[in-house]
């Protein structure tokens, strides 16, 4: 039976995971995800799991490493400093073509910045922040239902291409309470016969290692992880669109962002603009084709987020640089207002989109 419950956005990863089968969570704290290790070390005992707060980032990252070898579900949960410290890790995990969750509760930065929410880590998550030709999933809720709900589907994907999954969300997101359902879908059952459980009969031992001194058998490392993200962006590039069949005006945002240009956009239908709104659920795989698609009818384009501006490359490639982009963010921990974004639209619009 499903049942609605008030939960902030970490304690629903938390309580995602759990009922989607996670296990084990190495972690450590770090404001403003702290609640998810908080929460994680009081429940998975409970469920027979093993809460681990490792010495550092860097240490649970690589406790995660081992974990997915095993072939069990497992994650690890970071805000924006942290989880920079991750990326060697997160390189490895790819390489080795494993499943697991990575969250990251992002704040606003540089350095060590703010504690308030922030969007600045698009670039590390969605280009690959460590090192190699290798990409993380990475899906962007902008509610804490959407946050359960891709969490427990964060799992499934990972365990259904071999792959890492983030879940980035943000400070907001992470903090705000929200009704959820938690009724969930039985998890995904995929057959694991290269994890690292024993012998079993085999003749040989499985191992998985990513250093390599074979030039060639390295490259053909590189051309099946290339397939295998082929096939993600074939099947699972997701965004939700509103406005956008007659749009002249076109606004790109996610995560707590595009809850605010959704109100922005709301506002300049009421008084009759041509304004729609694009929203990522997937930063990587980016929804480009939508994109393209909306760049046909629109005049302009309008991203905003809580940076200086990361995704206006990927929008400018999408619509291969056929419209004007521009921009409205904020930074620093501050969040643009409905009417801020909404004073921007008719600054654009009475521009004629240029």
């Amino acid at each position: 039976m499903s049942e609605k419950i008030l939960l902030k956005g970490n304690e629903a990863i938390c309580e995602a995971a759990i009922l989607a089968g996670c296990r084990y969570y190495f972690g450590y704290p770090i404001t403003p995800q702290s609640e998810i290790p908080e929460v994680m070390a009081k429940k998975l005992p409970a469920v027979g799991g093993v809460y681990l707060q490792a010495e550092s980032e860097i240490s649970a990252i690589n406790m995660l490493y081992g974990a997915a070898a095993v072939g069990v579900r497992a994650m690890t949960s970071s805000s924006s400093p942290g989880f920079s410290l991750k990326q060697e890790g997160i390189s490895y995990i790819a390489a080795a073509s494993l499943p697991c969750l990575l969250v990251n509760v992002q704040r606003g930065g540089p350095g060590l910045g703010t504690i308030q929410p922030g969007q600045a880590d698009y670039f590390q998550a969605t280009k690959g922040g460590g090192h190699g030709d290798y990409r993380l999933l990475v899906l962007a809720p902008n509610s804490v239902q959407e946050i359960f709900d891709l969490t427990v589907e964060g799992f499934d994907l990972a365990d259904k291409y071999r792959i890492p999954v983030l879940i980035l969300a943000d400070g907001a997101l992470g903090q705000m309470m929200e009704a959820v359902s938690t009724e969930v879908k039985p998890a995904l059952q995929v057959e694991k016969p290269w994890a690292i459980t024993g012998r079993n009969g085999r003749k040989d031992t499985n191992v998985i290692n990513t250093l390599s001194f074979d030039n060639d058998a390295s490259e053909q490392t590189n051309r099946d992880l290339q397939a295998k993200y082929a096939a993600v962006k074939q099947q699972e590039t997701r965004c939700e669109e509103f406005y956008t069949d007659d749009a002249e005006l076109v606004l790109v945002a996610y995560g707590i962002t595009s809850r605010i240009a959704k109100s922005a956009v709301d506002k300049a239908r009421v008084q009759g603009y041509k304004v729609g709104l694009v929203r990522p659920i997937t930063l990587w795989p980016f929804p480009s084709a939508e994109l393209l698609q909306a760049a046909q009818t629109a005049k302009a384009f309008l991203v905003t987020e809580l940076s200086t501006g990361q995704m206006i490359e990927d929008v400018e490639l999408a619509i291969r640089c056929q419209k004007p982009v521009h921009f409205y963010g904020r930074t620093g921990g501050n969040m643009p207002t409905t009417d801020e974004l909404y004073q921007e639209i008719l600054k654009i619009v009475a521009e004629g989109g240029k």
